[in-house]
């Protein structure tokens, strides 16, 4: 199985054109992005508490009839969750509990849900999960061709061929390569109008317990809100201040060393196999989309926070411009203001747990990990069916035990992919020529003995079952 690297920190990559400096945004921007909410009925403004510098009788009226409002909806049985972003992740969570009965509210502080240029690849591991909340075929249907591909050296010797046939059979189904907005199309299209709540900052008030909800500040507009929830999913990214919140003496998330490139554009005239190029310190992959487009991405060591002096295509062509075909074709068709850029950071520390009360991590806000075995998004989603699937589970909901579940099913697995990524991404960034030399020589070896022995490197992650199937691997 070819090791794309689709997925650099998911929510990082999906928001950066929207909120590159989210400290910064303006109430105007809330205000375009969110003007439906001056249009909320008064069912909706009954679920949240209204902020009021002068607190008059009037006000604490309608903080009664709202307190009111909650208990009725306890009572008649619907629990409410709250989802702290819009990412894969999180938009899966809220499609699983969705079918699972509870009222979801999705919160993104960006302006919109378009993400940015890039792709996403979903093993067969994360598309058994999505067929769980009945999307695993229409993702399926978006395979673009991918019978002959493999590892190049940059002059374009083939170190390792390999055969998409193999790795379905042995995974139980293809690598479906996609672009993250017809992704995020088709989660949206799961849920009811009015779920997705965009410009609109949330953090956690409260993270509650057993026997009190938890509570979540949204901002949005100017004007700052509170709602009550029976589960609050934290989905807020890398730099995730839920988990700061709830863990703050955690060291957070450490600069992998390595940043990334990733673009989309018009296939070049000349075919090419799909391929993956390890240089010395450098990687570049190119792989079809389903639709006649390329997507490419690009890895290199390099100091955190550094930026080309110029722009970041002509980094690439510093890089990679006389790589073998189609790399200068893919870069002579790139917009200079397309190439999107993103240190690579990851949690190498383990959280003790992905919950705290009524609040559960999920994604990269709990196990980001650098993009070297591709599964970044592909734990997101397994993340949120797995979530559902204890959140859901019959003789009704104690927060306490239902998460400790999900902490006990996702904390070993994540924590050893994020780990195994970490060493395969050293291994890819290999910069000595002897070093480099040997790492070739082992890898065509390797592939000579046959394609098993790469693909066994999958095991145990590609392979991975959902809560509730006969055949899991846990």
């Amino acid at each position: 199985m070819e090791q794309h690297r689709a997925d650099a920190n998911d929510s990082d990559a999906r928001r950066a054109d929207t909120h590159r400096a989210e400290a910064g945004r303006t109430d105007i921007d809330r205000s375009d992005a969110h003007s439906a909410d001056a249009g909320r009925t008064g069912a909706d403004r009954s679920d949240t508490h209204h902020s009021d510098t002068h607190h008059s009788d009037a006000g604490r009226a309608d903080t009664h009839r709202s307190d009111a409002g909650r208990a009725d909806n306890h009572r008649s049985g619907t629990r409410r969750a709250v989802v702290v972003g819009a990412g894969i992740g999180g938009l899966t969570a809220a499609v699983a509990l969705h079918r699972r009965g509870w009222r979801v509210t999705v919160l993104e502080r960006s302006a919109d849900l378009a993400p940015v240029g890039a792709g996403i690849a979903l093993a067969p591991n994360a598309q058994r999960a999505l067929d769980v909340v009945g999307l695993g075929d229409r993702v399926r249907a978006l395979s673009a061709w991918q019978g002959d591909g493999g590892m190049r050296t940059p002059a374009g010797r083939w170190l390792v061929r390999t055969d998409a046939a193999a790795a379905a059979a042995r995974f139980g189904g293809p690598l479906v390569l996609l672009h993250r907005a017809t992704l995020v199309e088709i989660l949206t299209s799961a849920l009811p109008d009015g779920t997705v709540r965009t410009g609109t900052a949330a953090t956690v008030a409260d993270p509650g317990d057993d026997r009190r909800p938890a509570r979540v500040t949204a901002v949005a507009q100017g004007a700052e809100t509170e709602r009550e929830a029976d589960l609050v999913l934290a989905a807020d990214g890398i730099h995730s201040a839920t988990r700061r919140a709830l863990f703050p003496d955690h060291p957070g998330p450490r600069y992998s060393g390595r940043t990334t490139w990733r673009v989309v554009v018009p296939a070049p005239g000349r075919p090419f196999a799909p391929h993956e190029t390890w240089g010395a310190g450098r990687l570049w992959g190119t792989q079809p989309l389903k639709d006649g487009r390329v997507y490419a991405y690009a890895m290199a060591t390099a100091p955190e926070g550094a930026r080309a002096p110029d722009d970041e295509k002509a980094e690439l062509l510093r890089l990679f411009g006389d790589w073998h075909h189609p790399v200068p074709e893919i870069l002579a068709a790139v917009d200079p203001d397309r190439v999107l850029r993103h240190d690579v950071h990851h949690l190498i520390t383990p959280l003790p747990a992905y919950h705290r009360g009524r609040v559960a991590l999920l994604g990269d806000a709990a196990h980001a990990m650098m993009p070297s075995l591709g599964q970044g998004g592909n734990q997101a989603v397994e993340d949120a069916v797995v979530l559902a699937h204890h959140a859901g589970a019959d003789g009704g909901f104690t927060p306490s035990r239902a998460l400790a579940a999900y902490t006990a099913d996702r904390l070993p697995r994540t924590t050893a992919i994020v780990r195994k990524a970490a060493r395969t991404g050293a291994l890819t960034m290999l910069s000595a020529p002897p070093a480099v030399a040997l790492r070739s020589v082992l890898v065509g070896a390797a592939s000579r003995l046959g394609p098993g022995l790469l693909l066994k490197g999958f095991d145990g992650i590609a392979d991975w079952r959902p809560p509730g199937d006969p055949s899991r691997v846990s």
